[in-house]
């Protein structure tokens, strides 16, 4: 194992994050990430105008599934519509895990934002997640004027295993002509099962998510299918041969964790396909970055980076 090179602001934030970071998750200490805490819903809006509701839609399978959705009190309608898929690796979290920036995209767009409860792996494990987010991105695609957006302006949103699944559901859209989305923003996204690249065999033992909990939590999703031949795209985007007709993507990524080498092959392949992107990576950063030290000058620039192409993409002609 190569000894990390991380940004010293964030080399700095590492030990207290010992113990309430999956490092080394084994299954068998799923349960105790589970009920670690994070912001609540309220705790992220804040004093702001900012109201959310939920709704109970027919998942995979007709299941009932939760989905949230986050506008300004005073929305007025015709502004550009976010779908929300959280992270944890498809195995931990809830759709309330990092919806700040849904609220900030309320304030300042006016935006409708979608997250999603999708069922978790092992519990439910592909093509459950996946099929689950698809189902609610068609939910909130059949329903846009009701909830009060464009629907030409459509994202997809995702990190980490949000990140994944974000990626699997575009490729779903695509395929089944589906919900035509305008762009699809993927920050440090989990998509390969094989963790064969330098990246998912450097980091272990060390850092935020490792090649330990990697395994982890793709065994869960995936059980023995997990690396083998024949794994869907849908469950795993790195999978899939065809990246053509794909919304222009946002790709962010940290230089020091397991996703990196994924990240950019997935930008990579994007582009041999004709398709646009946009790929950072970041020197020094650890997976997660943005949300566990956001106030060092690699995550400002992160957001800022992630700010801008949502601005430009929101502002071409429809």
């Amino acid at each position: 194992m190569v000894e990390p090179a991380y940004d010293p602001e964030l080399a700095a934030v590492l030990p207290a994050l010992a113990g309430k970071v999956p490092v080394g998750m084994t299954a068998d200490q799923l349960e105790r990430y589970r009920a670690l805490e994070f912001p609540s819903i309220e705790e992220q809006i804040g004093d702001r105008p900012v109201t959310w509701t939920d709704h109970t839609i027919a998942g995979h399978g007709g299941a009932e599934i939760t989905v949230s959705v986050i506008a300004r009190e005073d929305h007025r309608g015709g502004g550009p519509g976010i779908y929300h898929v959280h992270g944890g690796g498809m195995v931990m979290g809830d759709r309330f895990a990092s919806v700040g920036p849904l609220v900030d995209w309320a304030m300042k767009y006016d935006a409708v934002a979608v997250t999603v409860e999708f069922r978790r792996a092992p519990e439910h494990p592909h093509p459950v997640p996946v099929e689950d987010c698809y189902a609610g991105l068609e939910w909130m695609a059949a329903h846009a004027d009701e909830l009060g957006f464009d629907p030409e302006r459509l994202v997809i949103f995702g990190g980490s295993g949000g990140g994944g699944l974000a990626a699997g559901v575009t490729l779903l859209a695509r395929d089944r002509g589906g919900p035509a989305l305008s762009g699809q923003l993927l920050q440090c996204p989990m998509i390969d099962d094989r963790n064969e690249t330098v990246s998912a065999r450097e980091y272990d033992g060390v850092g935020v998510w490792d090649r330990t909990s990697n395994l982890t939590a793709w065994t869960m999703v995936l059980g023995e299918r997990r690396g083998t031949p024949g794994v869907s795209p849908y469950a795993a985007p790195a999978r899939a041969t065809d990246l053509g007709g794909l919304p222009p993507t946002f790709l962010d990524v940290a230089a020091v964790e397991v996703f990196r080498d994924e990240a950019v092959a997935f930008a990579s392949a994007i582009w041999a396909a004709g398709g646009e992107a946009e790929l950072h990576v970041w020197g020094g950063a650890f997976h997660g970055f943005h949300d566990l030290a956001p106030a060092s000058a690699v995550a400002r620039s992160c957001v800022a980076a992630r700010e801008s192409w949502l601005e430009r993409l929101l502002a071409r002609p429809r």
